[in-house]
């Protein structure tokens, strides 16, 4: 790996902390609140009303997939809307609403209106008896079949003995909506970071990747080009990563680091699930900038979970990890409507997006090195660096940072492994070989 010089970090300042606190968060929480009322699925109106928002602040390339497209070894299915639904009871009265949380209905629940028997509706109930107040999330993408979701304390209610129960939705031929921005930087390298758009009225999972990859968007634009080129996918879980990956095998071709995003905002430590290999350079970067900010979780690779095991399967073979903070299905909110802005923990969004630029940026700014001096130590007085050195806000890590780079640098050892070794952050190192090059003691070792 090879490079000239490190660019500007993807949040920079002289507090980056109080950056993304207090600028940042406050637009990703607004974000949030525009987004939690719609009713998003793997296709259809709420994901495009999505995008739309998406599109506001960043330049999204929306594309619509049809109907029967062929993504590998599955189909694009049939696009799904819904207008209304509710219970009513004997007396007429409504017990259970859609316009009340768009969680009460079965995603892909196909229309229906009809008087049952308590005994039949129970049939196409779903209810959380250990969470009695939560309201659970339930799909049914691939079935045609309906059903609500309420309440466990709803649920016990039910005394009547004939209930009319009202779906007015549609399954039809449609279109499989995702967006896409491409930030080109100065290599065709690509870093890819993804995240779903398909879950409706759920904060952490998945408002919360909606939100930050917009922010993530919106900083890698408003910046001199990187090093990598960027790839921000919004996707419908699985079929919208399974419909990218079938329609750009050239592009896949580039992906070196990929990183999907999930679950950023919950009080839980940051979570690293690594690649399929377990040793790559992004599952370094990862380890390095999360030993940094302290505790923290890497979880063995395992094919399950998110996108991840779409763009790891051995076809593919990708380079992608997955990153948030709680584990799906580990937190009692998750998939309920506990799981609300909430439960949303500023602090934990601020620093989630900190781990991710810094992550980001070592990616970007990683190389090695030749040590044009390396006959012993070069005299640093006489070339500026001590005053250099003396205006650090640390100055005895950078001065080590630069005694360790001058060491390293024999073109087998990148800034990375030097960071690794030396227990200095990876800026800290970056910055010592800016100076290094700057006063003609290093040059890019090239293959």
């Amino acid at each position: 790996m090879t490079a000239t010089t490190g660019s500007s970090p993807l949040i920079s300042g002289d507090d980056p902390v109080a950056s993304a606190r207090h600028t940042l968060v406050p637009d990703m929480r607004a974000r949030m609140e525009r987004l939690l009322p719609m009713c998003r699925s793997i296709t259809g109106n709420g994901v495009r009303a999505t995008l739309a928002d998406v599109a506001d602040a960043i330049p999204l390339d929306v594309h619509e997939v049809p109907t029967g497209t062929a993504a590998l070894d599955w189909t694009v299915p049939r696009e799904w809307n819904i207008r209304a639904a509710w219970i009513r009871d004997s007396a007429g009265r409504t017990i259970v609403d859609f316009a009340e949380s768009n969680l009460h209905v079965v995603s892909y629940s196909v229309p229906v209106h009809s008087t049952m028997t308590r005994a039949e509706l129970q049939e196409h109930l779903h209810s959380l008896p250990d969470r009695p107040r939560a309201i659970p999330y339930v799909t049914a993408y691939y079935s045609e079949t309906w059903g609500f979701c309420l309440t466990h304390e709803q649920r016990e209610a039910l005394a009547d003995d004939t209930y009319e129960v009202f779906i007015d939705s549609t399954l039809a031929d449609g279109h499989l909506s995702y967006g896409e921005l491409v930030v080109p930087g100065l290599t065709t390298d690509e870093i890819l970071i993804t995240t779903h758009v398909c879950h409706p009225s759920l904060a952490n999972d998945n408002l919360t990747g909606i939100a930050m990859l917009t922010t993530l968007g919106q900083l890698l634009r408003s910046g001199p080009p990187r090093r990598h080129t960027y790839r921000l996918l919004f996707i419908p879980g699985t079929i919208g990563s399974l419909t990218w990956l079938a329609g750009h095998r050239d592009e896949v071709t580039r992906i070196r680091h990929g990183i999907v995003i999930t679950g950023l905002g919950d009080a839980g430590r940051p979570t690293w699930k690594l690649t399929r290999n377990g040793t790559d350079s992004v599952d370094r970067a990862m380890r390095h900038v999360l030993t940094g900010h302290g505790p923290h979780r890497v979880m063995e690779y395992y094919p399950y979970g998110y996108d991840e095991r779409q763009f790891t399967s051995p076809g593919f073979a990708l380079s992608v990890g997955r990153f948030g903070r709680s584990v799906h299905g580990e937190y009692p909110e998750y998939h309920t409507s506990a799981d609300d802005l909430e439960f949303i923990n500023d602090d934990s969004m601020a620093d989630s997006l900190l781990i991710l630029g810094e992550v980001l940026d070592v990616l970007d700014d990683d190389g090695t090195y030749l040590n044009l001096a390396p006959y012993g130590e070069p005299q640093l007085g006489r070339r500026g660096l001590y005053r250099a050195i003396g205006g650090a806000v640390d100055r005895r890590s950078a001065e080590m940072a630069v005694l360790w780079v001058l060491n390293q640098s024999d073109g087998a050892h990148s800034l990375l492994d030097i960071a690794e070794m030396s227990g200095l952050s990876f800026r800290t190192v970056r910055e010592a070989a800016d100076q290094l090059l700057a006063a003609g003691l290093l040059e890019p070792a090239h293959a």
